[in-house]
C-alpha cells in the first residue's frame, strides 16, 4: 500500500513540473565560448514538439593555431527544474571549415572537418521573451582532424537568445 501511495505521488507530482514547461516557437542569439580559444556562434532554436527541440549554430573559432567557421545541429530534450529554470540535453553533429597556422615543413591539414556531438546544459527562461543558457557541448571528430591534437574538443558556452 505504501509504495503504491508513493508512486502515485511521485507521477503526480512529475505530471504537473511537466505541464508547467514551455518552449517557445522560436529563439534567435548568440552563443560565446569555446575550449581553446574564443568562438562566437549565431544561435536558432525551433520547437519541435512540446518537450523537443532542435538548435542550429553557426560560427567561428579563433585560437593562435587556427581559425574555423562551424555549422552545428542538435537535437534537445527540454526538461524543467524549477518556475523557469531548464536542463536540457542532447544529441547531433556538424562540420566546418579549418585554415591552421602555417608550420615550417608541417603538413598543410586544412580543410573540411566533421563531428558528432552530445550536449547538456541549464537555461532560464525570463518573464520577458529573454533565455539564458550555460551548456557543455562535447565534439568527436569523425573526418578532416588530422591537423588538430586530437579528436575530441570540450566546447563551453554561454547563451543569450530572444524568444518569439
Amino acid at each position: 500500500m505504501k509504495i503504491t501511495t508513493i508512486f502515485m505521488v511521485l507521477f503526480a507530482f512529475a505530471t504537473v513540473s511537466l505541464q508547467a514547461q514551455s518552449i517557445s516557437d522560436h529563439a534567435l542569439g548568440l552563443r560565446l565560448g569555446d575550449s581553446d580559444g574564443f568562438g562566437a556562434e549565431i544561435s536558432y532554436q525551433k520547437s519541435i514538439g512540446r518537450f523537443n527541440r532542435a538548435e542550429f549554430n553557426l560560427g567561428w573559432r579563433d585560437s593562435r593555431n587556427f581559425d574555423a567557421f562551424k555549422l552545428a545541429g542538435v537535437y534537445q530534450w527540454v526538461h524543467n527544474l524549477d518556475g523557469g529554470f531548464n536542463w536540457y540535453y542532447g544529441v547531433g553533429g556538424g562540420l566546418g571549415s579549418v585554415d591552421f597556422a602555417p608550420v615550417p615543413d608541417g603538413d598543410d591539414d586544412d580543410g573540411l572537418f566533421v563531428f558528432a556531438a552530445g550536449n547538456i546544459g541549464v537555461e532560464y527562461d525570463f518573464d520577458i521573451p529573454l533565455l539564458l543558457s550555460l551548456d557543455f557541448r562535447p565534439e568527436i571528430g569523425i573526418l578532416g582532424y588530422d591537423g588538430f591534437s586530437d579528436n575530441f574538443d570540450f566546447d563551453i558556452a554561454l547563451g543569450i537568445r530572444y524568444q518569439f
